[in-house]
Order: structure tokens, then sequence, then C-alpha cells
């Protein structure tokens, strides 16, 4: 059963799907994922769109494996909490977005909202915990369920916990899991990160298996 706003019917699963999570540099923030399903295949990517000036960029783009368009999300001017909004593929001109995310609290770097909008599919969705540090979910305000997770990563064969670089996105049975990648991006863009972790092990993520 599908639930929350659908992105594309492919990324809807029946089981929960987990899915390894890679920033392709540890420099800046926004420089770009890619995320691989179990047997190390690829299944979304967004390639670097910023360097240094990353947050400064007012669009980040998530494509498939194939580099098709699955979402624009553009960040709202003026916005004091640091509103970003998601477009259905290929944003244009006067196009309405699908859903929105405004951090939480102008105070401290923690939590956001999520509203979707039209159709049948509009909801809430909180997210708590704290991106920066890996570990927060995806909940839907009214029912109090979690749809999607994000969980600092351990390498099976070695019991070593990886850099912040690598990470866990859990999508739950019937919640689009192009909508939660696109949430990992905004996440990102919102909490500014710059960070260079030094002496943790980071292995491909088709390894870790």
């Amino acid at each position: 059963m599908k639930g929350g706003l659908v992105v594309d019917d492919g990324y809807v699963y029946e089981q929960e799907k987990n899915l390894t999570v890679r920033k392709t540099s540890l420099f800046f923030a926004g420089d770009g994922f890619t995320a691989y399903d179990r047997k190390g295949s690829l299944v979304f990517r967004v390639d670097s769109y910023g360097g240094p000036d990353s947050r400064e960029n007012d669009e980040v783009v998530l494509m498939d494996s194939r580099g098709r368009c699955l979402l624009t999300l553009r960040k709202k001017r003026p916005s004091l909490r640091r509103r970003w909004e998601g477009y259905m593929g290929e944003r244009s001109n006067g196009q309405k977005p699908i859903f929105s995310v405004r951090r939480s609290s102008v105070i401290g770097r923690c939590g956001a909202t999520v509203e979707v909008y039209g159709s049948d599919r509009c909801g809430m969705y909180q997210i708590e915990g704290d991106f920066c540090q890996r570990s927060c979910a995806v909940v839907e305000t009214l029912t109090r369920r979690t749809v999607a997770e994000i969980r600092r990563k351990v390498d099976a064969s070695t019991n070593v916990l990886l850099g912040k670089d690598v990470f866990s996105l859990s999508v739950k049975a019937g919640f689009d899991g192009a909508f939660a990648m696109g949430l990992v991006l905004v996440l990102d863009q919102i909490n500014g990160e710059e960070f260079v972790e030094v002496g943790e092990e980071q292995v491909h993520p088709a390894a870790e298996y």
C-alpha cells in the first residue's frame, strides 16, 4: 500500500528498502551523492552542484541511475528558516511545487517540517533527530508512523563505524524512495555541513555487504 507523496512508482517498494548513500566529497555541503542498493547497483545520483559556494546555489537535481531527472529542489528566497521546495522532474517557469521542507526552528540545527501539497497525497511529516550525526527519522505527523530513517553505517566485515560520508537510508514499505532521497538532499543543504573526517575507514558501498 502506497503512503505519502509518490514521485515515481518504480521506487515504491513492497518491502522495506535499505540504500547505502555516499557523499561524493568530504569537504563541502552539497557536492553530490550516490545511492546504491544491497547488490551494489546505482539507484540515485546527484552530480556536483556546488563546491565551496554550494550553499549559495538555488537548485539541486535528483536523478536516477540513467541520468533522468526525478526531482528538482529549489531554495525559496527569502527564507528565514531555510525553506526548500520540491518540483516534479525538471522544474519549469510557473510550475508549482509538490512539497516544501523548512527547518523546524531558527535556533539550533536539528529537525525539519515537510509539507506535501495537492491531490489525495497531501500531508505533513516531521524530520526528527540530527542529520549532521546521520541519526534521524521521517515521521508522518498524523499517525506518528516512521516512513524513512537515516543511520550511520558499520562495515560488517570489520565492525568499524564508517565516516559520515557513507550512511544508510531505510525506506519503509509503501513509501517512495525518490521522495525520501530528495529529503536527504534538502537536509544536507539546510544543515550546511562543512567537515573533513580523518582516520575513519571508507569503503565503496558495494563492498559493505
